[in-house]
């Protein structure tokens, strides 16, 4: 009877209750629904309609037995018998209207504010993604978003259709008996009260149950990807883990046992106190009707009527539950959206590739000091799933760094690790603004630029080539889309990489695995240096592309390479100076300053930090201290 739909309701954590919404946020929330006022309006009236109906029944067969079945009046019973077959039809032929409706509006909620959130994202800077869970993000796009979608569908069809059918079946049995009617209202709180006891136990359940998964879920996560497996079959036990991941289970199966039995008894309770009601009232009604104080037909749609009141009132009992329910979710999707990127593109921002085109890709840093954001400026405690963000001082990573690379010359930036190095290669694909001072394209501050024409300017290689879990072909087109096959094939030539493609079962159809792991490191690079040719842009920034490779892999990336910079601005990080020293320049940074700026001759001759570094790798010699 009531069973299922209550106990689905107080499922939801009833902590929720005393959550507080400001009204902007309200406000926004039907904002969300105004393209649907329409077809919510009609669903409303729908959920009327299908009441109404639902009322009408009981009257019909007090009417048949009344005056039809004690007075023998069968062409009248036929005629009540057939209207109640109408009202059952058409009763039918609302739910499907209202289920049309509902998903109309649902799905197309879930559209909006799954793309509202997926385009916002996407805007958010890298720093955002350094910090943020993944799961959380994920939970943001399914989760939350379809708890609130449920705020205009399955909430506003139990607040409407149960209230509606409380009101109706109540006016009805006090027209009937008042009497009998009072008798069954003073045995509500006999279902109300021990129902919010059980869905408190429901609840606390359902949130361990939900931690539980989490747990378990992020636990197949990380072992379950490439970079996951590999670890734990270097350093790993497969036992251990198997008895780890075996124990999260059998606690969720504990939880569903609980769950389970504690459900029976919620659904058992209900429906004997139902039929405990039921048959009180068909005592004391029976009673009357001896005694000619009520009719036959009477007692029977009473009865009739106690069987759709007493699940209505202890859904709605729970009510303000669900509505805080689906709203906290609305939150949720909203803080997201409501996080503004630090890195944006200004209104009126100029084309980029026409100041290129006019003066050249040279590429200026102009007194730019910078430090990475704090986590409460591009970040949420609920993303990092931590209570409040931590406010902790940043240092600068820069301080106050200038240099030119000339339009088709390649400057090589070195240094020790922790250096700066690729902060300002960062800076230069505007993966973050600089604190202080401006970086340049061709004269441009980058802030100024649009970001369509900075990705055309900009094209980057760094030390861990990704690729997505896609053919050879796709992760080459997603840098240019409407490239064609034999683009493709000019981008792998270029890169001396076309050979082991043709080589290949499928070729450029070939499926490269999770982060391009069925490749090795050289093959990803070549692939990710391909990718960089079809997109053809003016600046190229290498940062430590050629890092992790063994010698003969680095050969041949190297060479990919040289085509790849070839008549190109290009700015090069790396640590092995012999992939630098053919520069038009190096820049030698130390604790986020220029030190040093010179050719290779040069700087050697200056015997300063540079040369240290060369000594080093090529000579042995110790690092004065």
């Amino acid at each position: 009877m009531a069973g299922g739909p209550a106990m689905r309701s107080f499922l939801h954590d009833s902590s929720v209750r005393e959550h507080r919404f400001a009204r902007r946020t309200l406000r926004r929330i039907l904002g969300f629904a105004r393209p649907y006022t329409r077809l919510l309006v009609a669903f409303v009236a729908l959920l009327v309609l299908s009441a109404a109906a639902g009322a009408v029944t009981p009257l019909l067969f007090r009417r048949l037995i009344d005056d039809g079945i004690a007075t023998g009046d069968g062409p009248l019973v036929l005629a009540l018998a057939g209207a109640a077959a109408g009202i059952a039809l058409v009763t039918a032929a609302l739910s499907v209207g209202e289920r049309w409706l509902s998903a109309r509006v649902g799905e197309g909620l879930i559209l909006d504010l799954r793309t509202a959130v997926f385009d916002h994202v996407q805007r958010m800077p890298l720093a955002f993604f350094a910090r943020a869970r993944t799961g959380a993000l994920v939970q943001r796009l399914n989760g939350d978003v379809l708890g609130a979608q449920q705020a205009f569908t399955s909430t506003l069809q139990t607040v409407v259709s149960n209230g509606l059918t409380i009101a109706f079946t109540l006016a009805a049995m006090f027209v009937m008996s008042w009497q009998l009617t009072l008798l069954s209202l003073l045995l509500v709180p006999a279902f109300v009260l021990p129902a919010r006891w059980f869905g408190r136990r429901l609840a606390a359940l359902a949130r361990t149950g939900y931690e539980l998964n989490a747990d378990a879920g992020q636990m197949m996560n990380e072992r379950f990807n490439v970079a996951g497996a590999h670890l734990v079959k270097v350093f790993g036990d497969p036992q251990r883990e198997s008895v780890r991941y075996a124990e999260q289970v059998r606690q969720l199966r504990d939880l569903g046992v609980r769950t389970a039995l504690l459900g029976t008894w919620f659904r058992v309770g209900l429906t004997t106190l139902a039929s405990v009601a039921i048959a009180l009232v068909y005592g004391l009604g029976g009673l009357q009707a001896i005694a000619g104080e009520l009719t036959v037909g009477t007692v029977v749609a009473l009865t009739a009527y106690l069987g759709r009141l007493y699940g209505p009132l202890s859904a709605m009992s729970n009510v303000q539950v669900d509505v805080m329910t689906a709203l906290v979710s609305f939150e949720r999707v909203l803080e997201v959206l409501d996080l503004e990127p630090t890195v944006a593109e200004k209104p009126g921002a100029a084309d980029l590739r026409a100041a290129v085109a006019d003066r050249g890709p040279s590429v200026e840093l102009d007194r730019v000091t910078f430090r990475y954001p704090g986590a409460q400026e591009v970040s949420l405690a609920s993303l990092e799933s931590v209570a409040t963000l931590r406010a902790d001082p940043v240092s600068d990573t820069l301080h106050d760094v200038s240099f030119v690379v000339p339009a088709g010359a390649m400057v090589a930036l070195v240094g020790p690790s922790g250096a700066g190095k690729t902060t300002v290669s960062q800076l230069v694909s505007r993966m973050y603004d600089p604190t202080q001072g401006a970086v340049r394209i061709a004269g441009e501050d980058l802030r100024e630029v649009t970001a369509a024409s900075l990705r055309a300017t900009v094209g980057v290689v760094s030390q861990e080539a990704h690729l997505f879990h896609d053919t050879i072909a796709a992760n080459l087109r997603f840098a240019r889309a409407d490239a064609t096959d034999d683009q493709l094939e000019q981008a792998l030539r270029q890169a001396r990489i076309w050979d082991l493609v043709t080589a290949l079962p499928d070729g450029l159809d070939t499926v490269v695995g999770d982060r391009g792991y069925r490749l090795s490191g050289g093959e990803r690079q070549r692939l990710a240096i391909a990718r960089l040719l079809l997109k053809a842009p003016d600046v190229v920034v290498l940062d430590e592309a050629t890092a992790h490779l063994d010698s003969e892999s680095e050969a041949a990336v190297q060479t990919a390479l040289d085509q790849a910079l070839a008549g190109r601005t290009s700015l090069v990080i790396a640590h092995r100076l012999s992939t630098v020293r053919a520069a038009d320049a190096i820049v030698v940074l130390e604790d986020g300053r220029v030190v040093e700026h010179g050719t290779h001759p040069e700087l050697l001759a200056a015997g300063g930090l540079y040369a240290e570094l060369y000594a080093t790798q090529f000579a042995d010699a110790p690092r004065a201290p």
